[in-house]
């Protein structure tokens, strides 16, 4: 049974409401218990935690220490295309926005990536928005074979595809695919999904599991935070993550939780979240999710990404450009977002080892693979 038939949007939103009023002492256990019952973490998310946010954040990173050591992965998203035919409210590529579009050729691909390389990354995450005709599946096979020839790991965050397309970007060599759900409740992503094939929410949110069984190595889940209540989007995306990792058990779980920035448009999110309560639902995240990997993007201003990567971070964006072909040639097209963290590579990779972290460039499985078959 697939994971859009097994969510309970009135159980999770039940369960956010008791932790939004959950009391100190319930707090204290899931400190000192580590328990694993999503009900029993939930007092994790309440304003009587928030009063305790020291000690959930020592909790959180002596959990990531245990598992993910000081190193943090960095990647670069590489834009495709921003053609749409998808009207989202939120989004800087909806259709109907007046913004310069285009659709890169697989050689201009290859080009970004080169450049990417150049300036260190190796690790590329192919980003497109939903144009059946401008970013087909064999279009997008071509895009990971380019990329793949400067980049050890290539990545994708593209429309929801069906199983024998995963297939296909897997012998093209994808590593990873990524697929934000944007948000979990059902009736918040109808209001904002107006027009398209992305209205689809079912078929959007078990888009992974057919990745997984086209052997994806890599799958990342997000909610976009700002589309509704952050503390039902938390408990949301730790049951989608916990249902993978139980049913996609060879393949690793990322969750991200970007925020809404200023785009094209002008939307304002219906539910802001401020910096305080992004850390706690991060803290959060770490303790009810050990295994997994939680990404942070560029859109989060550098002060607090130096300040969030000890309490759980695992993998970072550095560098990012949200247009295609905005490596090589910026301002050719319009951008998805606004980014707040503008450093280069080299910068994060500076201030990561200033505060004892690991920049982490390269994926290492495939360089020992890439050792094995030069002997």
């Amino acid at each position: 049974m697939p994971f859009s038939e097994v969510l309970d949007r009135e159980e999770l939103a039940d369960l956010a409401r008791r932790a939004a009023n959950a009391a100190g002492s319930a707090v204290r256990r899931a400190l000192d218990d580590r328990p694993q019952q999503l009900e029993s973490l939930a007092p994790l998310l309440s304003p009587a935690a928030a009063e305790m946010l020291e000690a959930l954040a020592r909790a959180s990173h002596e959990s990531t220490v245990a598992r993910f050591g000081k190193t943090i992965a960095l990647f670069a998203p590489l834009y495709l295309s921003n053609e749409c035919v998808c009207t989202c409210t939120y989004c800087g590529f909806s259709m109907g926005l007046d913004i310069k579009r285009r659709t890169l050729f697989p050689a201009e691909v290859e080009n970004e990536a080169r450049e990417l390389a150049h300036r260190g990354m190796r690790n590329i995450l192919l980003v497109s928005s939903e144009h059946p005709k401008r970013v087909p599946p064999q279009y997008v096979a071509s895009c990971i074979e380019a990329a793949k020839r400067h980049a050890p790991y290539v990545g994708i965050e593209i429309a929801a595809a069906e199983e024998d397309d995963y297939r296909r970007f897997v012998v093209a060599g994808c590593d990873g695919v990524v697929l934000y759900q944007e948000t979990y409740d059902v009736d918040v992503y109808k209001r904002h999904h107006l027009g398209g094939p992305k209205m689809r929410f079912g078929w959007r949110m078990d888009a992974l599991e057919r990745a997984s069984k086209a052997g994806a190595k890599h799958l990342g889940i997000g909610a976009l935070m700002g589309l509704s209540d952050w503390r039902f989007e938390a408990l949301a995306l730790v049951a989608h993550a916990r249902y993978l990792e139980r049913y996609c058990w060879r393949s690793q779980i990322n969750v991200s939780l970007p925020r809404i920035n200023p785009a094209a448009g002008g939307f304002v999110a219906d539910h802001p979240i401020g910096d305080r309560d992004f850390v706690q639902m991060i803290c959060f995240l770490r303790l009810a999710l050990p295994t997994a990997g939680i990404v942070l993007s560029t859109r989060e201003r550098p002060e607090l990404r130096d300040k969030l990567t000890p309490l759980g971070v695992t993998v970072m964006s550095a560098g990012s450009s949200t247009e295609p072909g905005g490596y090589e040639q910026p301002g050719a097209a319009g951008e998805q977002f606004e980014l707040e963290d503008t450093r280069t590579p080299d910068e994060v990779a500076r201030r990561l080892r200033e505060l004892g972290y690991d920049p982490v460039f390269k994926d290492w499985e495939n360089m020992a693979l890439e050792r094995a078959a030069a002997r």
